[in-house]
C-alpha cells in the first residue's frame, strides 16, 4: 500500500499528470500499473478521463503507454458511475467491445467498482449485457465474478443465475470460431470457479447440470474450472470424482 500511497502523494503535486502516468505505465510489458491505474482512479476528475479517453486509436496501440491513459479513464468512470452517474453506462459498454484487451478489462474493474457500492444494481444491469454480443457478455462474466463482491450468499446465486444465461448461449452458436466468441470462452474458463466457491452448496449443483452437456465448448469450459485451485480448495473430493468422470 505504501506504493499507492507514493502514487497519490506525487499525483497530488502534479498538474500534468500524462507524463507520469506514461512513464509510470508498466507498457509494454506483461503487467499494466493497476496500483498507479487504481489511484488515477480515486483522484482524478471527470475532465481528466474525459482527455484520457481522447486519445485516438492509432496513438493508443494495444500494450502501449498511451493505451494506459485508456484504461485510467474507463476505470476512472466506473468511480463516477458508483458515485451515481449511471448517465455513463452505455459510454462504459461501448469500451467492452473495444480491440484491445487491457481496455476490455478495464471495463471489468469499472463495473466492479459500482458492485462494491451496489451489487444489486450490477447485477440487474448485467442481465442486458449477457444477452448482448460476446465481449458484452464476457464483461459482465469477468464484473461479477470477483470474490469481493459475492459475500452475501443471495447475490451469489443471482451471478450463478448470470452465468447460465451467458453459457446457454454457446452451444450450437453459429460464431463459435470467431475470437470473439474464443473470448468469451476464456473468460467463462474461470469465472464459474470463482462464483461457485462462494456459494459452494449451490454452486456444485449448477455445474454438475452443465457437466451433462455433450457441446464441445460448454464442456471446455467446465474442464477448465475445474482445474482452480479455489474449487480444489472448496471441496477437493468433488472435484476429483468430476475431474475422472469428464475424462471418459
Amino acid at each position: 500500500m505504501r506504493k499507492m500511497g507514493n502514487y497519490r502523494a506525487t499525483l497530488a503535486r502534479l498538474t500534468d499528470w500524462e507524463p507520469f502516468l506514461l512513464a509510470e505505465s508498466g507498457l509494454p510489458g506483461p503487467r499494466g500499473n493497476l496500483e498507479l491505474a487504481a489511484v488515477v482512479a480515486d483522484m482524478g476528475t471527470r475532465e481528466q478521463f474525459d482527455r484520457f479517453l481522447s486519445v485516438p486509436h492509432d496513438q493508443a496501440p494495444v500494450n502501449s503507454p498511451h493505451e494506459f491513459l485508456v484504461f485510467c479513464g474507463v476505470v476512472g468512470l466506473g468511480r463516477l458511475l458508483a458515485e451515481g452517474d449511471h448517465s455513463l453506462l452505455p459510454r462504459i459498454r461501448r469500451y467492452a467491445s473495444d480491440f484491445r484487451w487491457r481496455t476490455r478489462e478495464a471495463v471489468a474493474m469499472a463495473l466492479q467498482r459500482w458492485g462494491r457500492t451496489d451489487m444489486a444494481a450490477l447485477l440487474d444491469e448485467m442481465q442486458h449485457w449477457a444477452v448482448g454480443n460476446r465481449l458484452e457478455q464476457r464483461a459482465a462474466a469477468a464484473a461479477v465474478a470477483e470474490p469481493a463482491l459475492l459475500k452475501k450468499p443471495s447475490e451469489a446465486i443471482r451471478a450463478l443465475s448470470l452465468l447460465d444465461t451467458i453459457t446457454r448461449t454457446l452451444p450450437g452458436a453459429p460464431d463459435r470460431r470467431t475470437e470473439d466468441f474464443k473470448t468469451l470462452r476464456q473468460g467463462l474458463g474461470y469465472c464459474w470457479s470463482v462464483v461457485v466457491a462462494a456459494v459452494p452448496e449451490s454452486g456444485e449443483v449448477a455445474m454438475e447440470r452443465w457437466f451433462a452437456a455433450d457441446n464441445p465448448d460448454v464442456r471446455w469450459v467446465m474442464k477448465e474450472n475445474l482445474k482452480k485451485k479455489r474449487l480444489a480448495q472448496m471441496d477437493a473430493d468433488w472435484v476429483t470424482y468430476w475431474r475422472d468422470r469428464l475424462k471418459t
